[in-house]
Protein backbone atom coordinates (compact mmCIF):
# COMPACT_ATOMS: atom_id res chain seq x y z
CA UNK A 1 0.00 0.00 0.00
CA UNK A 2 1.03 3.47 -1.19
CA UNK A 3 2.07 5.59 1.94
CA UNK A 4 2.40 8.80 0.24
CA UNK A 5 0.36 11.88 0.34
CA UNK A 6 0.89 13.03 -3.41
CA UNK A 7 -2.64 12.49 -4.94
CA UNK A 8 -4.63 12.38 -2.30
CA UNK A 9 -8.41 13.88 -2.96
CA UNK A 10 -10.59 12.28 -0.29
CA UNK A 11 -9.79 10.94 3.11
CA UNK A 12 -11.83 9.49 6.22
CA UNK A 13 -10.28 9.72 9.43
CA UNK A 14 -11.38 7.58 12.40
CA UNK A 15 -10.76 9.67 15.61
CA UNK A 16 -9.44 7.83 18.40
CA UNK A 17 -8.11 9.27 21.91
CA UNK A 18 -4.58 9.02 21.49
CA UNK A 19 -4.05 7.55 17.89
CA UNK A 20 -6.13 8.27 14.50
CA UNK A 21 -6.37 5.73 11.80
CA UNK A 22 -6.47 8.02 8.31
CA UNK A 23 -7.25 6.30 4.64
CA UNK A 24 -6.94 8.40 1.82
CA UNK A 25 -8.42 8.25 -2.16
CA UNK A 26 -7.23 9.47 -5.12
CA UNK A 27 -9.61 10.48 -8.02
CA UNK A 28 -10.35 6.94 -8.97
CA UNK A 29 -11.53 5.96 -5.72
CA UNK A 30 -8.18 3.83 -5.20
CA UNK A 31 -6.59 3.62 -1.76
CA UNK A 32 -3.25 5.66 -1.40
CA UNK A 33 -2.93 6.54 1.97
CA UNK A 34 -3.47 4.32 5.02
CA UNK A 35 -1.73 5.40 8.28
CA UNK A 36 -1.98 6.08 11.90
CA UNK A 37 -1.24 9.33 13.46
CA UNK A 38 -1.15 10.33 16.54
CA UNK A 39 -2.97 13.17 17.98
CA UNK A 40 -0.12 16.02 17.73
CA UNK A 41 1.17 14.48 13.89
CA UNK A 42 -2.66 15.26 12.09
CA UNK A 43 -1.89 18.65 11.80
CA UNK A 44 1.05 19.08 10.72
CA UNK A 45 0.62 16.07 8.53
CA UNK A 46 -2.55 17.47 6.65
CA UNK A 47 -0.90 21.31 6.42
CA UNK A 48 1.68 19.46 4.31
CA UNK A 49 -1.15 18.08 2.18
CA UNK A 50 -2.63 19.55 -0.53
CA UNK A 51 -6.34 21.09 0.12
CA UNK A 52 -8.53 17.36 -0.02
CA UNK A 53 -12.11 16.28 1.41
CA UNK A 54 -11.98 15.15 4.42
CA UNK A 55 -14.62 13.50 5.96
CA UNK A 56 -15.22 12.44 10.31
CA UNK A 57 -17.89 10.94 12.24
CA UNK A 58 -19.66 13.88 14.64
CA UNK A 59 -18.17 13.12 18.03
CA UNK A 60 -16.35 14.26 20.84
CA UNK A 61 -13.27 16.32 19.41
CA UNK A 62 -14.30 16.21 15.38
CA UNK A 63 -15.85 19.70 15.55
CA UNK A 64 -12.61 21.29 17.20
CA UNK A 65 -10.70 19.20 14.67
CA UNK A 66 -12.61 20.10 11.73
CA UNK A 67 -11.97 24.04 12.40
CA UNK A 68 -8.32 23.40 12.75
CA UNK A 69 -8.34 21.38 9.04
CA UNK A 70 -10.72 23.90 6.89
CA UNK A 71 -8.41 26.79 8.68
CA UNK A 72 -5.50 24.73 6.54
CA UNK A 73 -7.52 24.81 3.11
CA UNK A 74 -9.65 21.38 3.71
CA UNK A 75 -13.04 20.56 3.08
CA UNK A 76 -13.50 19.29 6.30
CA UNK A 77 -16.99 17.25 6.65
CA UNK A 78 -18.94 15.68 9.94
CA UNK A 79 -21.83 13.18 9.02
CA UNK A 80 -23.80 11.26 12.07
CA UNK A 81 -22.13 7.83 12.81
CA UNK A 82 -24.82 5.74 12.07
CA UNK A 83 -24.95 7.11 8.24
CA UNK A 84 -21.47 5.81 7.71
CA UNK A 85 -22.22 2.27 8.73
CA UNK A 86 -24.13 0.65 5.90
CA UNK A 87 -20.50 1.88 4.01
CA UNK A 88 -18.53 -0.64 6.39
CA UNK A 89 -17.54 -3.45 4.78
CA UNK A 90 -16.49 -6.90 6.31
CA UNK A 91 -15.80 -7.02 10.16
CA UNK A 92 -14.95 -3.99 12.05
CA UNK A 93 -11.66 -2.26 12.85
CA UNK A 94 -10.28 1.02 12.50
CA UNK A 95 -9.19 1.40 8.60
CA UNK A 96 -12.34 -0.46 7.48
CA UNK A 97 -13.79 2.44 9.65
CA UNK A 98 -11.84 4.99 8.40
CA UNK A 99 -12.51 3.75 4.32
CA UNK A 100 -16.20 3.50 5.30
CA UNK A 101 -16.00 7.38 6.30
CA UNK A 102 -13.96 8.13 3.37
CA UNK A 103 -16.46 6.49 1.07
CA UNK A 104 -19.47 7.95 2.93
CA UNK A 105 -18.29 11.39 2.46
CA UNK A 106 -18.58 11.58 -1.03
CA UNK A 107 -21.97 10.65 -1.39
CA UNK A 108 -24.15 13.71 -2.92
CA UNK A 109 -27.19 12.74 -0.59
CA UNK A 110 -25.29 12.80 2.72
CA UNK A 111 -26.42 14.21 5.37
CA UNK A 112 -23.92 16.13 7.17
CA UNK A 113 -23.50 17.85 10.67
CA UNK A 114 -23.02 21.97 10.85
CA UNK A 115 -19.11 21.75 12.79
CA UNK A 116 -19.78 24.11 15.88
CA UNK A 117 -18.01 26.81 16.88
CA UNK A 118 -16.05 27.25 20.39
CA UNK A 119 -19.08 29.84 21.53
CA UNK A 120 -21.51 27.36 20.23
CA UNK A 121 -19.61 24.11 22.04
CA UNK A 122 -19.31 26.26 25.15
CA UNK A 123 -23.15 26.78 25.79
CA UNK A 124 -23.78 23.32 24.70
CA UNK A 125 -21.68 22.73 27.83
CA UNK A 126 -23.89 24.60 30.33
CA UNK A 127 -27.18 22.76 28.79
CA UNK A 128 -25.58 19.71 29.37
CA UNK A 129 -24.06 20.05 33.07
CA UNK A 130 -27.77 22.07 34.03
CA UNK A 131 -29.70 18.78 32.18
CA UNK A 132 -27.22 16.60 34.68
CA UNK A 133 -27.66 18.76 37.52
CA UNK A 134 -32.16 18.42 36.86
CA UNK A 135 -31.96 15.21 36.55
CA UNK A 136 -29.86 14.54 39.99
CA UNK A 137 -32.41 17.12 41.52
CA UNK A 138 -35.47 14.99 40.53
CA UNK A 139 -33.74 11.72 41.48
CA UNK A 140 -33.17 13.32 45.31
CA UNK A 141 -36.81 14.37 45.31
CA UNK A 142 -38.52 10.97 43.68
CA UNK A 143 -36.10 9.31 46.63
CA UNK A 144 -37.47 11.46 49.72
CA UNK A 145 -40.98 10.77 48.38
CA UNK A 146 -39.72 7.33 48.05
CA UNK A 147 -38.91 6.79 51.83
CA UNK A 148 -41.71 8.84 52.82
CA UNK A 149 -43.66 6.68 51.46
CA UNK A 150 -42.37 3.70 52.98
CA UNK A 151 -43.38 5.56 56.12
CA UNK A 152 -47.09 5.80 54.66
CA UNK A 153 -46.36 9.87 54.23
CA UNK A 154 -47.84 10.52 50.83
CA UNK A 155 -47.29 14.40 49.67
CA UNK A 156 -49.34 15.88 46.95
CA UNK A 157 -47.76 15.78 43.48
CA UNK A 158 -45.75 18.70 42.21
CA UNK A 159 -41.96 19.96 43.92
CA UNK A 160 -43.51 22.69 45.94
CA UNK A 161 -46.03 20.58 47.86
CA UNK A 162 -43.16 18.19 49.26
CA UNK A 163 -41.12 21.86 49.98
CA UNK A 164 -43.95 23.19 51.81
CA UNK A 165 -44.68 19.69 53.47
CA UNK A 166 -40.74 18.98 54.53
CA UNK A 167 -40.58 21.02 57.69
CA UNK A 168 -44.06 19.37 59.30
CA UNK A 169 -42.95 15.71 58.12
CA UNK A 170 -38.99 16.21 59.25
CA UNK A 171 -40.87 17.55 62.86
CA UNK A 172 -42.97 14.25 63.03
CA UNK A 173 -42.92 11.93 66.39
CA UNK A 174 -40.14 9.46 66.48
CA UNK A 175 -43.04 6.30 65.97
CA UNK A 176 -43.85 8.01 62.76
CA UNK A 177 -40.67 9.19 61.30
CA UNK A 178 -37.43 7.43 63.61
CA UNK A 179 -34.33 10.04 64.22
CA UNK A 180 -32.59 8.00 61.35
CA UNK A 181 -34.62 8.87 58.80
CA UNK A 182 -35.22 12.16 59.71
CA UNK A 183 -31.53 12.27 59.44
CA UNK A 184 -31.35 10.87 56.31
CA UNK A 185 -34.53 12.65 54.77
CA UNK A 186 -32.44 16.05 55.92
CA UNK A 187 -29.44 15.12 54.47
CA UNK A 188 -31.18 14.70 51.38
CA UNK A 189 -32.97 17.86 51.89
CA UNK A 190 -29.51 19.59 51.72
CA UNK A 191 -28.48 18.55 48.65
CA UNK A 192 -31.66 19.34 47.03
CA UNK A 193 -31.32 22.88 48.25
CA UNK A 194 -27.15 22.63 47.16
CA UNK A 195 -28.72 21.60 43.45
CA UNK A 196 -31.42 24.65 43.17
CA UNK A 197 -28.74 26.99 43.74
CA UNK A 198 -26.27 25.26 40.97
CA UNK A 199 -28.96 25.08 38.84
CA UNK A 200 -30.16 28.75 38.98
CA UNK A 201 -26.65 29.92 38.49
CA UNK A 202 -26.64 28.06 35.41
CA UNK A 203 -29.94 29.06 34.75
CA UNK A 204 -28.96 32.81 34.96
CA UNK A 205 -25.61 32.52 33.15
CA UNK A 206 -27.63 30.95 30.32
CA UNK A 207 -30.10 33.60 29.91
CA UNK A 208 -27.24 36.46 30.05
CA UNK A 209 -25.82 34.85 27.24
CA UNK A 210 -29.22 34.88 25.62
CA UNK A 211 -30.25 38.47 26.28
CA UNK A 212 -26.94 39.32 24.53
CA UNK A 213 -27.91 37.23 21.28
CA UNK A 214 -29.48 38.29 18.66
CA UNK A 215 -30.23 34.67 17.35
CA UNK A 216 -32.37 33.92 20.57
CA UNK A 217 -34.00 37.08 20.79
CA UNK A 218 -35.55 36.76 18.04
CA UNK A 219 -36.36 32.97 19.07
CA UNK A 220 -38.06 34.09 22.81
CA UNK A 221 -40.62 35.91 20.32
CA UNK A 222 -42.01 32.52 19.11
CA UNK A 223 -44.95 31.99 21.93
CA UNK A 224 -43.64 29.23 24.79
CA UNK A 225 -39.79 29.43 23.95
CA UNK A 226 -37.64 31.60 26.72
CA UNK A 227 -33.70 32.31 27.38
CA UNK A 228 -33.06 27.93 28.15
CA UNK A 229 -34.58 26.75 24.75
CA UNK A 230 -33.29 29.84 22.60
CA UNK A 231 -29.80 29.01 23.72
CA UNK A 232 -30.19 25.45 23.24
CA UNK A 233 -31.15 25.93 19.24
CA UNK A 234 -28.30 28.07 18.82
CA UNK A 235 -25.89 26.03 20.54
CA UNK A 236 -27.11 22.75 18.92
CA UNK A 237 -28.15 24.05 15.15
CA UNK A 238 -26.62 27.65 15.23
CA UNK A 239 -28.26 29.46 12.33
CA UNK A 240 -30.31 26.63 10.63
CA UNK A 241 -28.28 26.50 7.26
CA UNK A 242 -27.89 22.96 7.93
CA UNK A 243 -31.50 22.06 7.23
CA UNK A 244 -33.41 23.35 3.70
CA UNK A 245 -37.01 23.80 5.71
CA UNK A 246 -38.60 23.68 8.93
CA UNK A 247 -39.73 20.82 8.23
CA UNK A 248 -36.34 19.01 8.41
CA UNK A 249 -35.89 20.77 11.50
CA UNK A 250 -38.90 19.15 12.99
CA UNK A 251 -37.86 15.71 11.68
CA UNK A 252 -34.34 15.95 13.40
CA UNK A 253 -35.95 16.39 16.73
CA UNK A 254 -37.69 13.52 16.43
CA UNK A 255 -41.48 15.38 16.10
CA UNK A 256 -42.83 13.38 13.56
CA UNK A 257 -44.39 10.28 13.27
CA UNK A 258 -42.52 7.05 12.55
CA UNK A 259 -42.93 5.89 9.48
CA UNK A 260 -43.10 2.34 7.71
CA UNK A 261 -44.74 1.99 4.47
CA UNK A 262 -44.24 0.27 1.41
CA UNK A 263 -45.66 0.39 -1.95
CA UNK A 264 -49.07 1.63 -2.27
CA UNK A 265 -49.31 1.60 2.18
CA UNK A 266 -48.39 4.13 3.89
CA UNK A 267 -48.15 3.71 7.58
CA UNK A 268 -47.33 6.30 10.54
CA UNK A 269 -46.74 5.02 14.14
CA UNK A 270 -45.85 7.28 16.95
CA UNK A 271 -43.25 9.78 17.28
CA UNK A 272 -40.28 8.65 15.97
CA UNK A 273 -38.10 10.14 19.04
CA UNK A 274 -34.91 10.41 16.39
CA UNK A 275 -32.27 13.17 16.84
CA UNK A 276 -32.05 15.68 20.22
CA UNK A 277 -33.63 13.98 22.60
CA UNK A 278 -33.22 17.51 25.05
CA UNK A 279 -34.28 19.69 22.63
CA UNK A 280 -37.20 17.10 21.76
CA UNK A 281 -38.33 17.58 25.45
CA UNK A 282 -37.89 21.47 25.59
CA UNK A 283 -39.95 21.68 23.23
CA UNK A 284 -42.88 19.74 24.51
CA UNK A 285 -42.28 21.25 27.77
CA UNK A 286 -43.23 24.78 25.50
CA UNK A 287 -45.88 23.03 24.07
CA UNK A 288 -47.22 22.69 27.23
CA UNK A 289 -47.13 26.28 28.49
CA UNK A 290 -48.86 27.44 25.47
CA UNK A 291 -51.83 24.81 25.87
CA UNK A 292 -52.44 25.87 29.55
CA UNK A 293 -52.46 29.33 28.86
CA UNK A 294 -55.64 29.63 26.18
CA UNK A 295 -55.66 33.28 27.03
CA UNK A 296 -52.63 33.69 25.13
CA UNK A 297 -53.65 31.89 22.20
CA UNK A 298 -55.92 35.12 20.44
CA UNK A 299 -52.55 36.79 20.56
CA UNK A 300 -49.69 34.67 18.78
CA UNK A 301 -52.43 33.69 16.30
CA UNK A 302 -52.79 29.97 17.57
CA UNK A 303 -56.63 29.91 18.33
CA UNK A 304 -58.28 29.17 15.30
CA UNK A 305 -55.44 26.28 14.73
CA UNK A 306 -55.69 24.93 18.65
CA UNK A 307 -59.57 24.67 18.97
CA UNK A 308 -60.03 22.97 15.20
CA UNK A 309 -57.26 20.44 16.59
CA UNK A 310 -58.46 20.29 19.98
CA UNK A 311 -61.91 18.86 18.75
CA UNK A 312 -60.12 15.47 17.45
CA UNK A 313 -56.70 15.21 19.15
CA UNK A 314 -56.01 13.80 22.51
CA UNK A 315 -54.21 16.42 24.77
CA UNK A 316 -50.98 14.35 24.84
CA UNK A 317 -51.24 14.02 21.00
CA UNK A 318 -51.80 18.00 20.27
CA UNK A 319 -48.93 18.86 22.69
CA UNK A 320 -46.51 16.69 20.22
CA UNK A 321 -48.32 18.48 17.04
CA UNK A 322 -47.94 21.88 18.59
CA UNK A 323 -44.02 21.15 19.54
CA UNK A 324 -43.81 20.06 16.13
CA UNK A 325 -45.41 23.53 14.60
CA UNK A 326 -43.54 25.70 17.25
CA UNK A 327 -40.23 24.44 16.32
CA UNK A 328 -40.75 24.74 12.21
CA UNK A 329 -41.66 28.32 13.65
CA UNK A 330 -38.48 28.48 15.33
CA UNK A 331 -36.28 27.34 12.31
CA UNK A 332 -38.17 29.82 10.30
CA UNK A 333 -37.46 32.91 12.50
CA UNK A 334 -33.58 31.83 12.86
CA UNK A 335 -32.47 31.21 8.99
CA UNK A 336 -35.14 33.96 7.98
CA UNK A 337 -33.44 36.60 10.65
CA UNK A 338 -36.66 37.88 12.02
CA UNK A 339 -38.68 37.70 14.84
CA UNK A 340 -42.14 35.95 15.22
CA UNK A 341 -45.14 37.77 13.19
CA UNK A 342 -48.20 37.07 14.50
CA UNK A 343 -51.05 36.77 11.63
CA UNK A 344 -54.62 35.91 11.64
CA UNK A 345 -55.53 32.40 10.72
CA UNK A 346 -58.84 32.52 9.26
CA UNK A 347 -59.56 28.58 9.04
CA UNK A 348 -56.91 26.07 11.16
CA UNK A 349 -54.69 24.52 9.30
CA UNK A 350 -55.08 20.52 10.17
CA UNK A 351 -51.95 19.87 12.52
CA UNK A 352 -49.35 17.25 11.29
CA UNK A 353 -50.28 13.58 12.47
Amino acid sequence: MSQQNTGVAVVGIDIGKNSFHIVGQDGRGEIVLRQKWSRSQVETRFANMSPCLIGMEACVGAHHLSRRLRALGHDARLMPAKYVRPYSKGQKNDFRDAEAIAEAVQRPTMKFVATKTADQLDLQALHRVRERLVSQRTGIINQIRAFLLERSIAVRQGIRSLRAELPRILAMPPDVLSPSMVRIVQDLACDWRRLDERVEGLSNEIETIARQDAGCERLMSVPGIGPIISSAIVAAIGAGDVFTKGRDFAAWLGLVPKQISTGDRTILGKVSRRGNRYLRVLFVQAAWVVLIKPKIWERHGLKPWLEAAGKRLHHNVLAIALANKLARIAWSVLARGRAFEVQKINQAAPPPT
